[in-house]
């Protein structure tokens, strides 16, 4: 795999031509929105096919992954074009292996929220491990529903674990101290929710539990590792694993809301794996800067695994941007956008991309209609790549990301070449 970074005067034609591959497939695998839109600074992934199979009448996808000892799922992945479905026609070339190795087995887990385009969780469903339906709440010891069943659905039928997940969002969807806290110090209730998050998990199918407490008290620390503890332990005789979402410190005694509730020894001793939720240092309120900045996101890798076993965690990737207005006034709100979007922003306002070594991330600056200048950061294939070979560095367990409910094909395209997936069912 290449990563080829566009340059004034380029075209997908001549792409093709300077990287030997067809221009075909160029255009499956990067699925732009207009091939004839290339931005200065994008990013487009080159592969290289090692071996294909021409489709014959008959053939299905499951034919053809025994006809060569690989799997449906791995055909999807290899086949972006066919979007998930087994629709394949006579003639037509699906690609069985690149000729890039990867550089070992990851796990990868998605949240997602039920409102997501079905179309848009079809396509992406090949390329993970887990599925995580985002969230169910609770109000004391009660569990409160959460339409979940297509996506549980739809993940069993891909043969993709899914995973139930519990917040302490409260009804105006905030992260709330004030919640955890009730529920922290009234063991009755905490006996209550467990047993409703058991039942739940048995009757729909679920394959292990991801609860995120954001915002825990300082006070509720040991309170919080000792509820996941319980929780565990209706776990384990299922064989069902338990995760904790984390806030992404990098120290024991980090001072701040986010932070002090949330006790890396105390955790690590009560759950099976933590997801680090290395993003938002850029974030709708913060200054212009990387969403996802690789030094601070090595920092809190390396403090995890002072408490954690490597293969216990999981690295946060996020699925998203930021647009920041400029100057930047404290009290004011970034727009969120996806990384799809924020390519198509720099070719409306004629601006080209420009890539922080330091951080590595993507990032332009533009000036709207109104005469006011933008800087706008996300995540290209070079920012995801580089997330992925710190996994592989540290020998991570697995990647999670938030969230799914925005396309971004080239991450699919770059996490297969460089990841053999695990399958958790």
């Amino acid at each position: 795999m290449d990563i080829h970074v566009v340059q004034p005067g380029d075209t997908m034609y001549r792409l093709a031509q300077q990287y030997g591959v067809p221009m075909e497939r160029l255009l499956q695998d990067n699925q732009l929105e207009n091939p004839s839109q290339l931005v200065v600074g994008q990013t487009i992934v080159v592969q290289y096919p090692e071996l294909t199979h021409t489709v014959r009448a008959g053939d299905s996808l499951y034919s053809i992954a025994q006809m060569h000892n690989t799997t449906a799922a791995q055909l999807l992945r290899n086949n972006p074009a066919l979007q998930g479905r087994d629709l394949i026609y006579p003639g037509q070339t699906i690609v069985v292996k690149f000729a890039s190795k990867p550089r070992g087995s990851l796990t990868a887990n998605a949240y997602a929220y039920p409102s997501i385009g079905r179309d848009l969780l079809r396509a992406t469903l090949p390329y993970l491990s887990q599925l995580t339906p985002f969230t169910y709440r609770f109000d004391e010891g009660e569990l409160i529903p959460l339409r979940d069943e297509a996506l549980v659905s739809a993940a069993l039928q891909s043969r993709v674990a899914p995973i139930f997940h519990l917040s302490n969002l409260d009804e105006n969807e905030r992260f709330s101290s004030e919640l955890a806290h009730e529920l922290l110090e009234d063991e009755e209730d905490q006996r209550e929710l467990i047993e409703s998050i058991l039942r739940t998990v048995d009757r729909k199918g679920y394959q292990g539990v991801d609860v995120d407490f954001e915002y825990v008290r300082a006070e509720d620390a040991q309170r919080y590792a000792a509820f996941l503890a319980r929780l565990r332990q209706g776990l384990v005789p299922r064989g069902l694993p338990l995760i904790a979402a984390l806030a992404p410190k990098t120290s024991a005694g980090q001072l701040g809301r986010l932070y002090e509730g949330i006790d890396y020894r105390l955790i690590a001793q009560s759950v099976d794996f933590a997801l680090l939720m290395t993003y938002e240092w850029g974030n709708q309120a913060s200054p212009p800067m990387a969403v996802s900045p690789l030094p601070q996101v090595r920092q809190v890798v390396e403090y995890a695994l002072t408490e954690f076993r490597p293969s216990q965690l999981y690295l946060g990737i996020p699925n998203y941007g930021y647009d920041w207005t400029l100057p930047y006034r404290s009290g004011s709100r970034a727009k969120s956008l996806s990384n799809v979007e924020a390519v198509r922003l720099a070719w409306n306002r004629h601006a080209a991309i420009r890539y922080d070594e330091q951080a590595q991330s993507p990032w332009f600056r533009y000036v709207d209609g109104r005469g006011t200048e933008h800087e706008v950061w996300f995540e290209d294939a070079r920012s995801i790549k580089a997330k992925l070979n710190l996994a592989f560095d540290y020998s991570l367990y697995g990647v999670g990301y938030w969230n799914l409910d925005r396309p971004f094909p080239q991450n699919w395209v770059v996490l297969n070449a460089m990841a053999d997936i695990r399958s958790e069912m």
